[in-house]
């Protein structure tokens, strides 16, 4: 009898945050760790690119790109893009910056240029990331001064208001690439918002790092359980 090894999984984690100072103790690289670690404990190797490290530089419509799937003109999107597509899982943590990091719509840009232009010119083969699954994360501030009866219906306004102009836009370029974005339940369709900052009496932390860790290891599990469901299936 022969068997065959499964393949060994792996994760690109990518941190969105365009905050230099503190950069590993930024809000994003923290995300980015406790996601790695959960991913770990389940024997999934993760790596965290954080795109401050990457110096991207914007699609100028050249075209080179359609026939090896490279971009003539930008060797540090050429590395992010080499790691995606072998991948298994793609995670985005992004903080909400009118309305994403200038970095992170750079690197989307490019890739669903890329995509998009390779099946226009009409090319044969799939790209390689095609049918991946992938996880957003994104967080805002919260804070600001509301009568405190107010406070339950302000806050999920406000992180639906995130939800919006962060998951909604990286989902969909995603989705015109043919990736699957995994959703968290059917409110939060595409991924979670964490509110960060102070609280609305400015009195303490809105969130503790518990209650923060709790939700990114239950969404990080949804995505994990969807991909052994679709292993099932297939």
């Amino acid at each position: 009898m022969v068997f065959t090894k499964v393949k060994d999984q792996k994760a690109i984690c990518i941190s969105a945050s365009n905050i230099v100072k503190n950069q590993k103790q930024s809000t994003s690289y923290y995300i980015s760790e406790i996601i790695r670690e959960v991913l770990l404990e389940k024997n999934i190797s993760c790596e965290i690119l954080d795109l401050r490290e990457f110096c991207l530089t914007p699609c100028t419509g050249c075209d080179q790109c359609l026939m090896d799937r490279r971009c003539g003109q930008d060797a540090w999107f050429n590395r992010i893009y080499e790691k995606v597509s072998g991948a298994d899982y793609l995670f985005f943590i992004s903080p909400h910056c009118a309305p994403i990091p200038a970095k992170l719509s750079m690197l989307l840009e490019k890739m669903e240029n890329m995509v998009s232009g390779h099946w226009l010119k009409g090319h044969a083969r799939k790209p390689k990331a095609e049918g991946m699954l992938a996880g957003i994360i994104s967080y805002g501030e919260v804070g600001g001064e509301v009568p405190k009866d107010q406070i339950p219906t302000v806050l999920q306004e406000k992180l639906l208001s995130y939800k919006t102009m962060v998951n909604d836009i990286i989902a969909g370029a995603l989705n015109r690439m043919n990736l699957r974005t995994v959703p968290y339940n059917s409110k939060w369709n595409t991924g979670i918002v964490l509110p960060i900052g102070n609280d609305f009496q400015r009195r303490k932390r809105i969130y503790d790092q518990k209650q923060l860790e709790k939700e990114i290891r239950q969404y990080v599990e949804v995505i994990v359980q969807t991909s052994k469901s679709l292993y099932a299936i297939y």
